[in-house]
């Protein structure tokens, strides 16, 4: 049990509940005791799961590029003392291979969607003066890589709205976690859930073509285990000052400590012109 065990359950809403991080997410908080509002949308697939924990997991159907069904959702889950944004899809393509829709749907998923779901959980988070926004991320969206720049930008929006999130609702009791997985079994680099760019052009193959291939390649084998983040995620809430964003896994710790020291050494090296532009 964690901290929460001695006082009410939280009661959590998940996205993409039903596999993944978010079925990781909705064990662990029911191993803590807490209550679970299950959000996918093949809700027959949470069907085991809400029959294994019995007036503890809440199933609705949601996808959350669906308004109507976002506040259907929401409404039905009633309290939530946790949301977790975890919806979301692999899509793979350079930057001239992705079409507007498919970049489009990635943000209606990954971004709008999210923030949506955050606007309408926010107003009871503030009436109580309590409750915490988790933003399932990416390493990824705070750098990027040739073949997954869409996939990027649609997380990398969602850290900086959150951000500015963090910040505003400080002051009113309400947390902002950003996770940052690196590389876990998942079923992200599935075949059948990556979405791949409608064309794919030749001179992009030994770069975001490459980037297809090892992810194909390492379905099944990454390093990460879901249920060691979803430990890791339930720890930092319990801690009395939260980060706001947390790595997981070596390959996002390393990752993001080479991002930060690249942005660095660009500021080293021109600072001498960044500097002193006034008048």
């Amino acid at each position: 049990m964690n901290e929460n065990s001695s006082a009410a359950p939280r009661r959590w809403f998940i996205t993409g509940a039903n596999s993944g991080f978010g079925l990781a997410f909705a064990h662990a908080a029911l191993a803590a005791g807490d209550e679970v509002v299950a959000a996918a949308r093949r809700p027959e697939t949470l069907a085991g799961l809400a029959a294994a924990h019995p007036g503890r997991v809440t199933v609705v159907e949601l996808d959350v590029r669906d308004a109507d069904g976002r506040t259907r959702a929401i409404e039905a889950a009633g309290r939530i003392d946790v949301l977790v944004n975890n919806a979301g899809y692999g899509i793979l393509g350079a930057f001239e291979e992705i079409n507007d829709a498919e970049l489009r749907d990635a943000f209606e998923v990954m971004f709008f969607g999210a923030v949506a779901l955050t606007r309408q959980v926010l107003p009871q988070m503030r009436a109580r003066r309590s409750g915490t926004i988790v933003q399932i991320s990416s390493m990824g969206g705070l750098l990027s890589f040739p073949g997954v720049g869409s996939y990027s930008a649609a997380k990398g929006a969602l850290e900086l709205a959150s951000e500015a999130l963090a910040a505003e609702v400080a002051p009113l009791g309400v947390k902002v976690l950003i996770v940052e997985p690196g590389a876990f079994r998942t079923g992200f680099a599935a075949p059948s859930a990556l979405r791949p760019a409608a064309s794919r052009i030749a001179d992009y193959a030994s770069t975001s073509g490459a980037t297809r291939e090892t992810l194909a390649n390492s379905h099944g084998s990454q390093e990460g285990d879901p249920a060691k983040a979803a430990a890791a995620v339930l720890e930092v809430l319990d801690w009395p000052e939260p980060p706001l964003r947390l790595a997981l896994g070596d390959d996002a710790v390393d990752a993001i400590r080479a991002k930060l020291a690249a942005v660095s050494a660009d500021l080293d090296a021109t600072e001498r012109l960044g500097r002193g532009m006034g008048v």
